[in-house]
């Protein structure tokens, strides 16, 4: 069967009208072929702004329903999510060039974050503060924030609308979605599983839930909007510094999911068949296409030639091909400007002396598909290229002697996203998980950087924007707090012993 002709079949499965993926001006190519596979309608700045007041006029109704009737929507949506995960798996394996089950394991974070969101629209809770003050109390409450805008990335084009959609819904917002240009299908068929969930509802306000494809100047529409209360973007560091100042202009918030230049550290008592079973995944897996993926290893000069050779041999045999066609682990890069950084930043690590693995282009039969294997660089020093993150399967390698000096390498980069250790030693362990240790939102042990669950903030520091989603506390970003006091005596004492008698 004939990608183009699949992907129809799956779409009309998953109930997305035909007319909204043909005979539009964005088209849509698969990177397993890199043949077009749809042609989206893009929006325009005016279609953003109606949907924006529609957004704006829904969040008067729905910030006043209650959280818990809020989460019995994403409570249906998970449902219909369940009902849909192999077909939105697959579509998502073939827009993107997933392997089956990173695909399939996308679609069922979706329906984790639903579970979690719908126990946490039951549990927004607020404070009693003690108060100096007799006969009086203090609270806090947290209210609905108003119109989210949610920028989503290529790499998890479903996953990453969900652990914020879900969030803002039971918190009392609605949402709109950018997705990727590179990835419009997927939101298509998400919108028509919500459809669903909507329909069994029944009472939702027009508006809540909606779509905006398009380019720069769609995003730019919704950015700038000061009807926009929050804007949660994922992408490149580069994109970051535009939307978060142009949000900050206008006093709003940004959630901004950013680079992560992601490095592990191996020291000498590391299970070697554990560590380099980790680094295999976390630094090849989606064809190195994470924002957590491992892009740099210190390895422990003791260590290095127990597990360097194995790594080398993992790169050169690991299979590379079409996933739905093969039992490839390693499809393809989104495009051939990704295979082209790919192939600049390799050629400025042979330059500074880096011995090269892998990392040459992997014919397929299909001209303008780019299948690449991936590279593993060893490196005398850690500098120049291997400071800069490139979003394709590359890991550099460099040795150390001294566990701070680890750190210290680990550190000088500008993201701050996900880490991690490899060691059995305790103190090397906490000193690595300490404020001294790694400076990013995740570090972890024994585990490498790739892989976060839902039960977890996800977010890093410095470059990678500050934000998080999903996980422990992140529903605040999405809601607005209020500090209440009540005076429920007959005297009107001031706070500090301020006296003002008239």
């Amino acid at each position: 069967m004939q990608m183009a002709e699949e992907t129809t079949q799956l779409l009309s499965r998953l109930g997305v009208k035909e007319a909204s993926y043909t005979g539009g001006n964005l088209r849509v190519t698969s990177p397993l072929t890199g043949e077009e596979i749809a042609a989206v309608k893009s929006d325009s700045t005016e279609d953003v702004a109606a949907t924006i007041q529609q957004a704006k006029a829904a969040f008067a109704v729905w910030r006043s329903v209650p959280a818990p009737r809020r989460g019995e929507l994403v409570r249906l949506f998970g449902e219909e999510l369940r009902a849909a995960k192999d077909d939105l798996g697959r579509l998502v394996s073939i827009e993107v060039g997933k392997i089956p089950s990173e695909g399939a394991g996308e679609v069922q974070e979706m329906i984790d974050i639903c579970d979690f969101a719908v126990g946490l629209s039951r549990q927004l809770y607020g404070l009693t503060i003690a108060t100096e003050r007799p006969g009086h109390r203090m609270m806090e409450q947290w209210h609905p924030l108003g119109p989210v805008g949610v920028i989503s990335a290529f790499n998890f084009p479903v996953a990453v609308w969900s652990w914020n959609t879900t969030l803002a819904l039971v918190c009392g917002n609605p949402v709109i979605w950018k997705p990727s240009e590179k990835a419009p299908l997927t939101a298509l068929a998400c919108m028509a599983i919500m459809a669903r969930a909507l329909d069994r509802f029944g009472d939702s306000p027009e508006g809540l839930l909606s779509v905006i494809n398009g380019t720069g100047e769609v995003g730019a529409a919704l950015v700038e909007s000061p009807d926009i209360a929050l804007i949660s973007a994922t992408g490149s560091t580069r994109m970051g510094k535009i939307v978060g100042p142009k949000v900050a202009e206008r006093f709003g918030r940004v959630i901004l999911e950013l680079g992560g230049n992601n490095a592990g550290i191996v020291a000498p008592s590391a299970n070697i068949d554990l560590t380099l079973r980790a680094v295999a995944f976390g630094a090849m897996g989606t064809a190195g296409q994470r924002c957590t993926t491992l892009r740099r290893l210190f390895v422990h000069s003791s260590v290095y030639d127990k597990l360097v050779p194995g790594l080398k041999k993992a790169y050169q045999s690991v299979s590379v091909g079409n996933p739905l066609t093969s039992g490839a682990l390693v499809g393809p890069l989104i495009d051939k400007q990704a295979f082209d950084q790919m192939q600049t930043a390799l050629g400025a690590a042979k330059a500074a002396g880096g011995e090269i693995t892998g990392g040459e282009r992997v014919e397929d039969g299909h001209a303008n598909a780019y299948y690449a294997r991936p590279a593993l660089v060893e490196l005398p020093k850690h500098e120049g290229v291997v400071l800069q993150e490139t979003f394709a399967p590359i890991l550099y390698v460099v040795k150390y002697d001294d566990l701070e000096d680890a750190i210290a390498m680990h550190n000088e980069v500008g993201a701050g996203l996900s880490s991690c250790i490899f060691t059995l030693d305790i103190q090397e362990a906490e000193l690595f998980l300490s404020a001294a240790g790694s400076d990013c939102g995740i570090a972890n042990v024994n585990i490498a950087t790739s892989g976060a669950e839902i039960g977890g903030a996800f977010g890093g520091e410095k470059e990678t924007g500050g934000g998080r989603e999903s996980g422990s506390d992140a529903w605040k970003g999405y809601m607005r707090r209020a500090t209440n006091t009540v005076n429920y005596s007959k005297e009107l004492p001031l706070a500090q012993g301020v006296s003002f008698d008239i």
